[in-house]
């Protein structure tokens, strides 16, 4: 008897959090094609649902989110010794690119201001992940 065995690749997963819903549905048209999204609205659901055990390949944060902002987001992810080696693309529409640097005294892999350029950040993500 054979037994085949196909030859998949894994699909990398990237966890999206964000509250704006036209952004969320951005992501997911640009993205959906080539990886697995997870979608979070705030910080504390996104946190929530690593805590439970689940370990995306790839973060993309807002900041500026109800319940749990963005850099307290980024703050706890980085504070952990489980989640603080994910890699991280942070969005922000309002906040200036230099006071995020200035907020999140953490490596984080980009930084990127909404409206963003989709194929620029098609690109930084398959260079983080690669």
């Amino acid at each position: 008897m054979v037994i085949e065995h196909k030859n998949e690749i894994a699909r990398k997963r990237i966890l999206l959090v964000d509250d704006e819903l036209a952004i969320l549905k951005l992501l997911e048209f640009i993205l959906k094609k080539d990886y697995d999204l997870i979608v979070k609205n705030n910080g504390f659901d996104a946190l929530t649902w690593l805590d439970s055990g689940n370990i995306p390949d790839l973060i993309i944060s807002d900041m500026e989110m109800p319940y749990f902002d963005g850099a307290d987001f980024v703050r706890s992810l980085k504070v952990s010794g489980y989640f603080r080696d994910i890699p991280l693309i942070v969005l922000s529409g309002s906040e200036s690119l230099e006071n995020i640097k200035t907020r999140i005294p953490y490596p984080i892999n980009a930084l990127m201001s909404k409206p963003f350029n989709p194929s620029i950040l098609k690109d930084k993500i398959k260079i983080i992940l690669n």
